[in-house]
């Protein structure tokens, strides 16, 4: 008998007649917050260009920043910066295409991924694979000037979460069903079950294959133009892929194992 995906929701909910069935176009409201978010954010372009500057170098990501030498100690923002531009460059943006790219990813992907997590969850996840973006891009740009902006770590961690669930029959990639609810909340594969999932790993060859070869996403502001900063978009991603299960509040239904992440 074919499973459907009320059948991974508590007996408690699934015999309860008034719960609520949303389609899967509907924008959970964590995720429109988030976007918002990002958009009024973005309104510093029309700052005055020495101001908007200022807010780059304030809350972008600076490697250089975290040099022992003089020239790092004169950065703008002090020492706190130091700790929170790991997160606030993930919310700034170069221009309206580069926000439009990340919001596009984030549509399926982060939307399903809101649902499952809940507001509180959610921010705190796009958080830490942010940070995580953040410390992969340090250890590969020791000492570079420019500042990194974007959202795509943050996004490439909601695209590696999804996938966990993604592929799981009555999920939001099987598009048979109208309950956006139930399909983002269907059992997560562990890791070590969806490494072994032929399109789990097919995904995976061609988002690192992109990411590669083009570099789409983050971008990094410097005196020689754009350039893309596509090793935070890999930490971001394993950040996301590996720290799942901290996050998810759906239980599993297939037994623990000593391996399972």
């Amino acid at each position: 008998m074919e499973s459907r995906p009320e059948d991974y929701l508590p007996e408690a909910l699934r015999d309860e007649p008034s719960v609520r069935r949303e389609p899967l176009l509907t924008l959970p409201g964590a995720l429109t917050a988030y976007i918002v978010l990002l958009a009024v954010v973005h309104l510093q372009v029309l700052l005055p260009p020495d101001l908007e500057k200022w807010t780059i170098v304030v809350f972008g990501f600076i490697p250089k920043r975290y040099d022992s030498s003089l020239l790092a100690a004169g950065f703008p923002g002090g020492e706190g910066a130091k700790v929170w531009t790991f997160v606030t460059y993930s919310v700034l943006h170069a221009n309206l295409s580069h926000i439009g790219f990340n919001v596009l990813w984030l549509l399926p992907f982060g939307s399903a991924l809101a649902r499952r997590f809940g507001a509180i969850r959610f921010f705190a996840f796009m958080a830490v694979t942010a940070a995580a973006g953040a410390l992969a891009h340090l250890v590969t740009h020791e000492h570079a000037l420019e500042p990194m902006i974007g959202a795509s770590a943050s996004v490439s961690g909601a695209m590696a979460a999804a996938i966990r669930f993604a592929f799981v029959r009555g999920s939001f990639l099987s598009f048979n069903r109208g309950d956006a609810d139930a399909a983002a909340r269907v059992p997560a594969q562990p890791l070590w079950r969806a490494l072994r999932d032929r399109r789990v790993i097919s995904f995976l060859a061609i988002w690192f294959g992109v990411n590669l070869v083009f570099g789409l996403g983050s971008i990094a502001i410097g005196t020689e133009g754009v350039s893309v900063a596509w090793q935070a978009h890999i930490g971001g991603f394993l950040a996301g892929l590996l720290l799942f299960f901290l996050f998810d509040p759906v239980p599993r239904t297939v037994p623990a194992r000593q391996d399972q992440i």
